[in-house]
């Protein structure tokens, strides 16, 4: 039974993506808002409307959306909504949530040239192509109200204020609030699992992509900076202990990092032939995920100066210092 707890009520929403369930949230303020929608997936939205009637209320009654990014677990559900309905969001959101088809073919290139360079066999390009055009028929085409940056605070909720966290996503933002340090936290910092940091094409007016994981590790440090007490997640249970949480995943992921550079103190890899040997039995069914989660490790060791980069024609191998 969905209910309100001190101004905010959880609403879980399945999704068709092996993540599983969703969280969304109310919250009352001088505006009802709701933060982050769900997918553009039925069974999602009907949901949704269940669990607003255990509050007696329904879709009409929400004022304004509030996305923490624009993954479409997240953001997929805004084509259920009035397209009169106000959306804020970071302004990283937009060329996600419109994909205009000029972005669509930058995506596309991205992706290919990735391949070449990660040593991928072109017999995965194909079919990891499939998985992210179907991905995002989950997603909207929608675009924002107006746009939330630092320190800023959403219509009608001047007791929250915007923290701008990316990595998971480039476009990621969480809720901060004051009077009890309650933080809506999307995908930065779950209880059991830590998010990916998913790689994304270069940033309008850049030419180099973004580095995820460089950009998660800062993000989570940044929330040692506030006195937060408790955390609701994009997917599963809330965090209590955060700062210890946040330490924990970065200890965990530099564990993760500290293998890899052992693996290449013995022979030169590209990313993917580090990626089978970080996820020997996954990497087949979900290879963009691992693949991100790959370069993220090799991204962090390169900036440690670990490890160095040998171009092999347009393939990079790497190796230990």
């Amino acid at each position: 039974m969905t209910e309100w707890m001190n101004g905010i009520a959880k609403l879980i929403l399945p999704t068709p993506f092996p993540v599983g369930d969703v969280n969304a949230y109310l919250i009352k303020g001088d505006r009802l808002t709701l933060v982050d929608v769900g997918p553009k997936w039925e069974t999602s939205w009907e949901a949704l409307k269940s669990q607003l009637a255990d509050l007696n209320l329904t879709p009409d009654d929400i004022e304004q959306i509030v996305l923490t990014h624009h993954h479409p677990d997240h953001a997929g559900g805004l084509d259920y909504l009035p397209s009169s309905m106000e959306v804020y969001g970071h302004h990283l959101n937009e060329r996600w949530l419109q994909r205009a088809d000029s972005f669509l073919h930058q995506h596309e290139d991205f992706h290919a040239r990735l391949f070449v360079e990660f040593g991928i066999p072109e017999a995965y390009y194909k079919k990891s192509i499939d998985v992210m055009k179907l991905t995002m028929h989950f997603s909207c085409q929608r675009a924002l109200t107006g746009e939330l940056s630092e320190n800023t605070a959403p219509p009608g909720l001047d007791n929250w204020s915007v923290i701008e966290t990316p990595g998971h996503a480039e476009s990621h933002i969480v809720l901060l609030r004051h009077s009890d340090g309650a933080m809506i936290g999307g995908d930065l910092l779950l209880a059991s699992i830590s998010p990916n940091p998913i790689l994304e094409p270069p940033l309008p007016g850049e030419t180099e992509r973004p580095q995820p994981q460089l950009h998660l590790n800062s993000s989570l440090k940044k929330l040692l900076d506030y006195p937060i007490s408790f955390v609701y997640t994009g997917h599963g249970e809330e965090v209590t202990e955060v700062h210890e949480l946040v330490h924990k995943r970065l200890d965990q992921q530099h564990m993760r990092a500290m293998q890899v550079k052992k693996w290449l103190q013995t022979q030169e890899l590209t990313v993917f032939e580090i990626c089978q040997l970080l996820f020997p039995n996954v990497y087949k069914k979900e290879l963009m995920l691992t693949i991100s989660e790959t370069a993220a490790q090799v991204d962090y060791l390169l900036d440690l100066g670990e490890i160095v980069v040998k171009r092999d024609g347009l393939v990079h191998r790497y190796t230990s210092k």
